[in-house]
């Protein structure tokens, strides 16, 4: 039989009470009382470790030098087209001003449209800055050389000089100029039938020899016979023969009425301008015109050259 107080039947200490799993840390609610700090919250991750190594962040692009060669060079090639392209306009610009002031001077001059075209080089721009012309070029349109129906002009003026009051009617001189005239066959009967008095109402057309170069006047009762030279410096049509039984007009009364019709072709023409030679061909005469070292008209001697 045991014995109850015997310390062997005790139980030893107070019995262990049970373990629960603690609850996590209560946080107070609402902000925090002055004088208290804020409980800290536990870090949602680890802080990375010193030695750790970390990416390395991507450079901001480079932006070009302005001193790259390349950029220098398009800088450049972009500098020198707009000076190229300013130079060419402001050329075109003057060339086409001068050439219609001398376009305008012709016009009033032989009564007909014409075109000028100035020598390519040296450029324009330069030939206007020193006032020395190389060579132009003239053209008319072929419908008339004053009352001379049917007449073309083809000049060509080389040297031309300009006084510093150019462009107002300053004159200049000029080196030389030869100017070629062609007078066609139609163009010829139809100014004789306008200038000759009742023998020219008769002309029915014009018929050329270049075999003896003579000029054939045909009417419906006889024909006048002439032939163009050069006399004084002036074309002429020298009546050589009249056929036929119609005419009742002398060769006196006929040859001052021809030479009245082409005496307008030189009569007042400018810088001392003189027929050189004269050719029949079979569409008509040929005449050339020249002179040298002339002075240009100013403005108040000829108005067609007020703006010249």
């Amino acid at each position: 039989m045991s014995d109850a107080w015997d310390r062997r039947n005790q139980p030893q200490g107070p019995p262990q009470r049970p373990q629960y799993p603690q609850s996590p840390p209560q946080y107070p609610q609402g902000p925090p009382q002055y004088g208290q700090r804020p409980p800290q919250q536990p870090p949602s991750h680890a802080a990375p470790q010193s030695g750790a190594s970390q990416p390395d962040e991507p450079s901001p692009p480079k932006k070009r030098s302005l001193r790259d060669p390349l950029s220098i060079v398009l800088v450049l090639v972009i500098v020198v087209a707009v000076l190229a392209a300013a130079l060419i306009g402001i050329e075109l610009y003057a060339r086409n001003q001068g050439e219609t002031r001398v376009a305008s001077a012709v016009e009033c001059l032989v009564e007909d449209k014409a075109e000028v075209s100035f020598a390519f080089m040296p450029p324009f721009l330069m030939q206007h800055l020193s006032r020395k012309y190389s060579s132009l070029h003239i053209e008319t349109e072929g419908n008339q050389i004053r009352d001379l129906k049917g007449m073309k002009a083809d000049v060509t003026i080389e040297n031309v000089n300009l006084n510093e009051d150019a462009g107002s009617g300053g004159g200049g001189t000029i080196g030389s100029l030869v100017a070629k005239i062609d007078w066609t066959s139609a163009g010829m009967s139809e100014s004789i039938q306008n200038a000759i008095p009742l023998v020219g109402s008769l002309i029915s057309g014009v018929t050329t020899n270049p075999s003896d170069g003579t000029v054939e006047l045909e009417a419906a009762l006889g024909n006048i016979i002439t032939k163009p030279a050069v006399k004084n410096g002036a074309l002429t049509l020298e009546v050589t023969e009249l056929t036929g039984l119609g005419f009742t007009l002398p060769r006196e009364t006929i040859q001052p009425a021809l030479d009245s019709l082409t005496s307008q072709l030189t009569q007042e023409l400018p810088m001392n301008i003189k027929a050189d030679s004269v050719k029949v061909t079979d569409n008509g005469v040929e005449t050339q015109f020249s002179t040298q070292n002339a002075t240009i008209p100013q403005g108040e001697q000829d108005s067609c050259f007020s703006n010249i």
